[in-house]
């Protein structure tokens, strides 16, 4: 059943809002034929989480133009603090809002013929490509009413493509700052590895002020080719009053490798799933999530590796901690399709509750349509462990100091995996300031 929505922008609105970015009309099709799909899709399926009344699509702005950065001395402290160690060497994109608002490219990148720029720039240049990955073998327009919704409105996001035999040595980093309290963000990251290469991406999404009834609406697709390696780094920082969807995928095909480091430290309501497709024979996907939850926080987390390949592994790893009266359901889903023999889908999620009204839910779920595959699973919920309490107690810890340590030794699986200093020492300290 559908939910009737009305929205604060109409076709014609657009229409004209592609033609005024000067998108080609391959892209102003995609986006009107998405918007006239909008009413007639459900919301996405969130497992034992009521989301209709959650505001998905209200928003006081599409677009707004926000002032550049012309040197990195004009960033604000918080996002220095994630690019400072990494702006002498690293190629990096940072976009204010709706607006690319700084560039900076490696002459590694310009030597080996990548591409990295704005979405909107993508178009516009290099549209072939972005069309012929832009929404076709990830994420569907007609997935659901929040994927149309995103194709339509469209208004962020950047273009990463890697050519064959090309192994970048340095992490690609994207930063998307949101400053103003009134726009909403549809943002859109495509990656593309094409055969034998290889690369790391990072991004941040960060709010740096205070925002009511907020709309973020994130897709990543993540494309990796034969032999291709992609590590996506991403550490979410959301505001309380943001309500977010987000749908990162991943297509991997023979014997490619993606692999997902996500600290998901929204403090707002959250709908995230994260879908790895195993295509190829010998692919592999491994996802691991760090969560923290807190105040009345509900979120929702499906985390999915689906082997088509055979020979294909997958391996989920997901540590939440909940806190206050926040809720969280985490979701993990191996399936083996027939004919992926010899597959192994593995998954464990766990979640550490620092309250008497905090909930979690972890549910384990395996779904196999072969018989020639290895598959495993682990789920725990409880509470702060008392042996390890007593044993960093005993050597003369503090409780509340002991409660910490046990806590950053919880999510460290995640927290080591992100390949960016500054990036790092951020997750950490959110994850300080929400725990504490």
């Amino acid at each position: 059943m559908t939910v009737e929505t009305k929205l604060p922008v109409d076709q014609d609105y657009v229409s004209s809002y592609s033609k005024q970015l000067g998108e080609p009309e391959w892209m102003t099709a995609l986006r009107t034929d998405a918007f006239a799909k909008v009413s007639d899709l459900n919301l996405p399926v969130a497992d034992k989480t009521k989301i209709t009344n959650w505001n998905f699509t209200q928003f006081q702005k599409h677009t707004v133009e926000s002032a550049a950065f012309s040197s990195m001395s004009e960033l604000p402290e918080e996002i220095k603090a994630l690019v400072e160690s990494e702006s002498e060497s690293g190629s990096l994109y940072i976009q204010r809002n709706n607006t690319p608002a700084h560039l900076k490219i490696t002459d590694e990148l310009k030597d080996n013929g990548v591409i990295f720029t704005d979405i909107f720039t993508a178009v516009k240049e290099h549209g072939d490509l972005v069309q012929k990955y832009f929404m076709t073998d990830g994420v569907k327009v007609d997935e659901n009413k929040l994927t149309a919704l995103h194709a339509a409105l469209l208004n962020g996001g950047t273009f990463l493509y890697v050519p064959k035999n090309v192994e970048l040595t340095e992490p690609v980093q994207a930063v998307f700052i949101h400053d103003n309290a009134e726009v909403a963000m549809f943002n859109h990251v495509l990656v593309v590895a094409e055969d034998n290469s290889s690369v790391t991406y990072v991004e941040n999404y960060i709010s740096t002020v205070d925002v009511e009834n907020g709309v973020f609406n994130i897709v990543s697709e993540v494309v990796a080719k034969d032999n291709a390696k992609v590590a996506y780094g991403a550490v979410d920082t959301l505001n309380s009053g943001v309500t977010t969807y987000v749908n990162r995928r991943g297509v991997a095909s023979r014997d490619a490798r993606i692999e997902w480091a996500l600290g998901l430290m929204n403090d707002g309501d959250t709908v995230s799933e994260n879908v790895t497709n195993l295509i190829g024979d010998g692919s592999y996907g491994d996802t691991k999530s760090v969560v923290v939850g807190r105040g009345k926080q509900k979120q929702n987390f499906t985390t999915k590796v689906v082997h088509f390949g055979k020979n294909s592994e997958g391996y989920i790893l997901k540590h939440g901690v909940m806190k206050d009266e926040a809720s969280s359901i985490f979701n993990g889903i191996g399936k083996i399709e027939h004919g992926a023999s010899k597959s192994n889908a593995e998954q464990e999620s766990r979640v550490l509750m620092l309250s008497e009204k905090a909930r979690g839910d972890a549910n384990p779920i395996l779904l196999i349509d072969e018989d020639d595959v290895t598959a495993g699973h682990a789920a725990s919920v409880g509470r702060v462990d008392p042996l390890q309490l007593y044993y960093l107690m005993s050597r003369g810890i503090p409780q509340k100091e002991a409660e910490r340590l046990v806590i950053h030794g919880f999510l460290a699986p995640v927290v080591n995996q992100l390949p960016i200093e500054g990036v790092k020492k951020q997750l950490v300290e959110v994850i300080e300031r929400k725990v504490n």
